[in-house]
């Protein structure tokens, strides 16, 4: 059998950003954020119809800047959070001469889409007569309080002033599990632990906590972790992956010199609490396990520039994919630290050296 022709969508602008609809269980459905420094951004809502393999869509307006992260709420369908760059001009010059004239600032935001998309109704994408709809902005995760504007105050919008300087293009993260009222943002060197309370349209600080040591530290990457009840999130700042407890605040392990570069990007296996894959400029994918942090648990050495992405596949967690600038995506079979090594469940401590040596396959797209 042959196999299907892929389905391509095309966007007007360039895109960085994208995500799945965590909390819509009857359709394939992703979101896609746009970056456009002339014009109004946009988020695609893409439905995917399996049986007949093609796309129906519907654009929303995001219209306060390019969006750099997405990310859904586990629990509304409805609700999403962007990171966006917005350009801040000088009111004081009669026009912009230079780029010295303007500021970015990186916001947060939480936002809802009209009611009657959230039901799944779409254009087919070659549908240029449908209307394009604004998002509704619910509330920012605002930054203000002791140090340099992060986003910009719009009159009669709710906002909290936290006291850091900038919310990082993928500083927005969801308690998996929950019940879509809890966020975290990562602000230069600081964690927040947000509320979202009045259905979204107000963020109370409920918690943070500071990364502390000499020059200037800042998070390039974080997660949360399914397990523990969803108590625990991981973080990265330049070589060093740290461990936090959501409680307490207080780091709970520490892997200091992960990679030999920056890190990237983080991910918890779904399925087994303790392992988590880091990457970065190193070109290496790294597995640990968090109660042992000594060592890696495995080391993948298949990119050859700086890796920017790893995900682990949710139903099947040997599945690992992972993106770099080298220009290629790898999906990389790794049966020997899975939940299920060889088609069964066992201990951690039942797999040996010999197994770490095959069952695993490398699927490369350039």
């Amino acid at each position: 059998m042959e196999d299907d022709a892929p389905v391509i969508y095309g966007l007007e602008f360039q895109a960085r950003a994208l995500t799945p609809q965590t909390a819509e269980t009857d359709a394939i459905r992703f979101l896609v954020g746009t970056q456009s420094l002339r014009y109004d951004n946009q988020i695609h809502i893409i439905d995917f119809d399996d049986e007949n393999n093609i796309i129906n869509k519907n654009v929303l307006l995001h219209q306060v800047g390019e969006i750099w992260h997405i990310s859904t709420s586990p629990a509304d369908k409805g609700v999403l959070a962007t990171c966006y760059n917005k350009t801040i001009f000088d009111e004081s010059l009669s026009k912009v001469v230079s780029a010295s004239d303007t500021k970015v600032m990186t916001c947060a935001a939480v936002w809802r889409m009209p009611k009657e998309l959230e039901s799944g109704s779409h254009e087919s994408p070659d549908d240029s007569s449908s209307n394009t709809q604004t998002l509704e902005l619910l509330c920012h995760l605002d930054n203000t309080a002791h140090g340099n504007m992060a986003c910009m105050r719009l009159d009669e919008v709710p906002s909290l002033e936290s006291g850091t300087s900038q919310v990082i293009s993928n500083g927005v993260m969801w308690e998996p599990m929950g019940d879509g009222k809890k966020i975290i943002s990562l602000a230069d060197n600081n964690i927040l632990l947000w509320d979202l309370q009045e259905s979204s349209a107000k963020a109370v600080l409920s918690s943070s906590a500071a990364l502390e040591g000499k020059g200037q530290l800042k998070f390039t990457s974080g997660r949360w972790s399914p397990h523990h009840n969803c108590t625990q999130i991981a973080t990265a700042n330049d070589t060093t992956v740290r461990g936090w407890d959501t409680r307490s605040m207080r780091q709970i392990y520490c892997i200091e010199n992960a990679h030999g570069q920056l890190v990237r990007d983080l991910d918890f296996n779904p399925n087994k609490q303790y392992y988590l894959a880091s990457c970065g400029d190193d070109c290496k994918v790294k597995f640990w396990d968090t109660r042992n942090v000594t060592e890696p648990v495995k080391t993948l050495e298949e990119h050859s520039h700086w890796v920017w992405n790893v995900r682990y596949n949710h139903s099947h967690d040997q599945l690992i994919l992972t993106g770099s600038s080298d220009s290629r995506v790898i999906l990389s079979n790794m049966v020997s630290i899975s939940s299920e090594p060889f088609g069964h469940m066992v201990d951690d401590d039942e797999l040996s050296d010999q197994e770490d040596q095959h069952q695993e396959e490398k699927y490369e797209v350039s």
